[in-house]
């Protein structure tokens, strides 16, 4: 049988998942692509799973795609980049802008390419202070992908991203974390714990709440006007609003006591 090249567990409420080439540093190849498509929708799909954490094993993220399947030796034509962006990342990239659910991302070592376009598409980042994020498209000659140039344009401006991608910068955590690309550095030690707290956390808060905060900020970032954007805020609040877990957030506020949010046993 062919190995598994990413995994998934169970801890509560939260669905870890686990790229896991480590002697290849997670490179992503077809076959681990649509492994990882197909795992994040099952958790999707779950009732029982509230949040979902992306990690990498050993001591990378994800270097990025796996150039062994892109050896033009003994090939006539080119291989056909745009396609294959549309058909193996362009779905994992849009179910984790547009799952419900809040997908932090656990950066624990380098993430290169494709691998930090993946990385930064979660709503959360959090990164190993050891780690680092390689744009090195312009390496091998290719300009940007996986969502890449969207992430570092909205969160750095277009000066930085087109400097880091024109040179094939490296950014790490610490600098990240200043420059807002990543929502916080963590000490190596802490690392993993850190990061199962906040998923924790997520899971543990009511999720049509969560849910609306996810769609309001994608919306922000790409709005065409600001009251178009407020329309769509209300609308949100609207439906949070006939959400029994409104109800319930409101009287425990006046009763002083902690809220018991459905769907949480």
């Amino acid at each position: 049988m062919t190995e598994l090249t990413v995994y998934v567990r169970k801890e509560g409420h939260v669905g870890v998942v686990t790229l896991s080439r480590p002697s290849r540093l997670n490179a992503f190849t077809f076959t681990m692509l649509t492994e990882l498509l197909g795992v994040l929708e099952t958790l999707t799909r779950d009732a029982g799973v509230r949040a979902i954490i992306l990690t990498g094993a050993g001591k990378a993220f994800c270097a990025g795609q796996d150039l062994s399947e892109r050896d033009p030796r003994g090939r006539t034509e080119p291989f056909d980049l745009a396609a294959i962006q549309r058909s193996a990342y362009h779905p994992i990239l849009r179910l984790l802008r547009e799952t419900t659910k809040p997908v932090l991302c656990a950066v624990n070592g380098v993430a290169a390419g494709a691998g930090a376009g993946i990385a930064l598409a979660a709503d959360i980042v959090l990164m190993k202070r050891s780690a680092s994020f390689l744009f090195s498209f312009i390496k091998v000659g290719l300009s940007v992908d996986a969502g890449l140039g969207f992430a570092l344009v909205h969160s750095l401006g277009p000066a930085r991203a087109r400097a880091l991608m024109m040179r094939g910068g490296i950014i790490g955590a610490e600098q990240a974390e200043y420059l807002g690309l990543v929502a916080e550095c963590v000490d190596d030690d802490a690392f993993e714990e850190r990061a199962a707290a906040i998923a924790r956390e997520l899971a543990a808060s009511p999720v049509t709440a969560l849910a609306g905060i996810k769609r309001a900020v994608e919306a922000a970032q790409t709005a065409a006007d600001y009251a178009g954007y407020l329309e769509m805020e209300a609308d949100l609040q609207g439906y949070a609003g006939h959400d029994p877990d409104y109800t319930e957030g409101v009287l425990a506020f006046l009763e002083k006591r902690a809220p018991k949010w459905r769907g949480l046993v």
